[in-house]
């Protein structure tokens, strides 16, 4: 169904590369969830007045904040598609994240309140009517969630959107929400314990979750999580191929927004290669990355030296050097690049697991740069890979 709707609603639909058409999904996700939140709050609104349950009027101010953020969803569609300008040269695709990020605050608020009524409902019970409309109510709003999920993920997958895969996210926790709602509905039937308030409160406690786990994931977006390693690799793979570059190092990748990523690598050369073919490779290869996964890249040239004499003496000096402070650690995979204002040390070192942390990382890099740059001020160490090696 969703793609039948999309089809007749968005024009070049299969164009999901271009950020018009991306806008026009966004917008057809965010009119789609406020026509059925607006649906299934007034329904649950009325439903849940008439039988005074806590569990059903719950649900139903939950469909409202959903209401809302479909709006958020909206607005952060039109405005980070705006063009880059002086201030914001990489764009204003971050828009979308902070969506999420406000959408996540809603959830948690709406969560807490829920959470607050029910527990009151525990001490000041009121008797809740039971009716067939109540029931059927619920049923429907279970299966509108359900494909309002489905419809979100699928927007989420086609354009990339961490605001569609949030408020997929929200929608399965409402269907199950909803069906705890259901079950206690029929089950207060037949009981005289508060189970429409414990019912309530659990809603409460899920929305809370999902509420944290959207804001947790948009935090580390915005602080700069370490970039996926399934596109690091494929990265490091397509590089490879290009003819003069033998290795790659300090891949750095920068998410200005859903399609709007940067990132710069740096190539391994032999420094015997004619620079200008190497240079002209090396945009081929930029080309290559961005059309492959939709990325500007920049490469800095790292040209190798190939003096296998010099080459030794630095592998001397740094086998010492880490034998004498590190006993159980290992250097392989040297390389360098020799210029006469520095001498750059390229190499993986492999740790022993329980000394694999970010501190110790951090320590190693800084206490071997310290000790080669007392043995020659020109010399800085790169260490490409930093590894848990249970063999040592």
């Amino acid at each position: 169904m969703i793609e039948f709707i999309i089809r007749r609603f968005i024009k070049n639909y299969e164009d999901t590369d271009d950020k018009h058409v991306r806008e026009q999904y966004s917008i057809l996700g965010g009119i789609l969830g406020i026509i059925c939140n607006l649906f299934l709050f007034v329904s649950k609104f009325l439903v849940g007045m008439m039988s005074n349950s806590i569990g059903i009027l719950s649900d139903a101010f939950n469909n409202l904040t959903d209401m809302g953020s479909s709006f958020i969803s909206i607005i952060s569609a039109k405005l980070s598609n705006r063009p880059p300008d002086k201030e914001h040269p990489f764009g204003h695709g971050r828009f979308e994240y902070l969506a999420s990020l406000t959408i996540s605050i809603i959830i948690l608020v709406v969560g807490y309140k829920l959470c607050e009524t029910s527990i009151e409902k525990f001490f000041e019970p009121e008797e809740m009517e039971f009716s067939y409309w109540s029931l059927g109510v619920l049923i429907v709003s279970i299966a509108v969630k359900v494909w309002m999920c489905v419809y979100n993920r699928y927007i989420g997958k086609k354009i990339n959107s961490g605001v569609n895969d949030a408020t997929a996210a929200d929608s399965i926790t409402d269907a199950i929400a909803t069906t705890g709602v259901l079950v206690a509905t029929i089950a207060q039937q037949f009981t005289t314990l508060p189970i429409d308030a414990a019912a309530g409160t659990a809603i409460g406690l899920m929305i809370m979750y999902a509420g944290y786990g959207i804001a947790k994931d948009v935090i580390n977006i915005l602080l700069g999580k370490a970039p996926d390693p399934e596109l690091v690799r494929g990265i490091v793979d397509t590089a490879l191929k290009c003819k003069y570059v033998v290795g790659v190092h300090d891949i750095r990748i920068h998410d200005y927004g859903p399609g709007r990523m940067f990132g710069s690598i740096h190539a391994e050369v032999p420094d015997k290669a004619d620079l200008a073919e190497v240079h002209a490779s090396l945009d081929v290869l930029e080309d290559e990355l961005q059309d492959k996964y939709h990325m500007e890249v920049n490469i800095h040239m790292d040209p190798l030296c190939t003096d296998i004499h010099k080459i030794n003496d630095v592998r001397h000096v740094l086998d010492k050097i880490v034998h004498e402070r590190y006993p159980r650690y290992h250097t392989d995979h040297l390389r360098i690049t020799a210029g006469h204002a520095r001498l750059n040390i390229i190499c993986d070192i492999h740790v022993p697991p329980e000394e694999y942390n970010v501190e110790n990382i951090a320590r190693i890099r800084r206490e071997i740069n310290d000790c080669m740059r007392k043995y020659n001020d020109k010399y800085r160490v790169v260490l490409a890979k930093i590894m848990a090696d249970p063999g040592k």
